[in-house]
């Protein structure tokens, strides 16, 4: 079973942090849009997402802000994974409910940090 499920536009970026993920044991799903992941919301309530913020369309603040509301998912804990290093950004997604921020490229340590702030690990 599953225990995150990673949003992600980038194919790249998303295959990297699945192969750190593995790393530490840790099953997940990805979804490279977020239309992909409200299907799989559907099938599936994670321990944890991981959420880009700049994706064409929806972007992370809106998927953010729909997973904070929503009764089933506004209790899973949610980590940003953005190369966007601006102070607002970063305030937008504290304001907006997010758990954990990590800048991209992803790092083995700051992942390890984030997913033990959320009590993944």
């Amino acid at each position: 079973m599953e225990n995150c499920l990673v949003i992600d536009d980038n194919r790249q970026t998303t295959e990297a942090l699945m192969k750190i993920l593995d790393l530490f044991d840790i099953p997940a799903r990805s979804a490279l849009s977020p239309s992909a992941a409200m299907a799989i919301l559907k099938e599936m309530t994670p321990r944890v997402v991981f959420l880009d913020i700049n994706m064409p369309g929806v972007d992370g603040f809106e998927v953010l802000a729909y997973l904070k509301r929503e009764p089933r998912t506004m209790g899973i804990p949610v980590i940003i994974v953005t190369s966007d290093d601006q102070p607002e950004t970063a305030r937008r997604a504290r304001d907006g409910g997010a758990d954990a921020l990590v800048l991209k490229p992803v790092m083995v340590d700051a992942l390890e940090e984030a997913l033990q702030k959320v009590g993944i690990l």
